[in-house]
């Protein structure tokens, strides 16, 4: 298990990796105060043939169990994503995009999931600082 700490702000953000998702091309854990994001990302070994544009897939999911909260009523799933999870999902998919190179056919999936929220630190930015994290230690 590798683990990387930084001072950002009043706080400390924690980076670790090896310790779930094994079988991901990349996976990381980072945290900040009660806030922990799990970020992983996988490749496709073969190119998609006769694609004009690069299948990368960004998911951003905030469970609400990560939050203390489990839906009541008939529906004890989750629903489709929220507003902020696809704006957040975007949010992490412009500033990753320019760094693949050009005519990259591979498909490449990067999944967020809110593991635990304390409400004071934003999840959003600890899956961005992830997703970075990921890619660069991805096979």
């Amino acid at each position: 298990m590798e683990q990387v700490r930084t001072k950002v702000g009043n706080g400390e953000v924690i980076i670790e990796t090896g310790k779930l998702a094994k079988q991901a091309g990349g996976s990381v854990t980072v945290q900040c105060g009660g806030t922990v994001v799990l970020v992983t990302c996988v490749c496709s070994k073969q190119a998609r043939e006769n694609m004009g544009f690069f299948p990368l897939t960004v998911e951003y999911q905030e469970k609400t169990f990560a939050a203390g909260r489990i839906p009541g009523g008939f529906f004890k799933r989750e629903g489709r994503p929220t507003e902020k999870e696809i704006l957040t999902s975007r949010m992490i998919d412009r500033p990753i995009r320019p760094l693949f190179p050009e005519g990259m056919l591979n498909e490449v999936q990067v999944i967020a999931t809110v593991l635990s929220s304390d409400g004071k630190n934003d999840a959003d930015v600890l899956a961005l600082i992830g997703a970075s994290a990921a890619l660069t230690i991805s096979d």
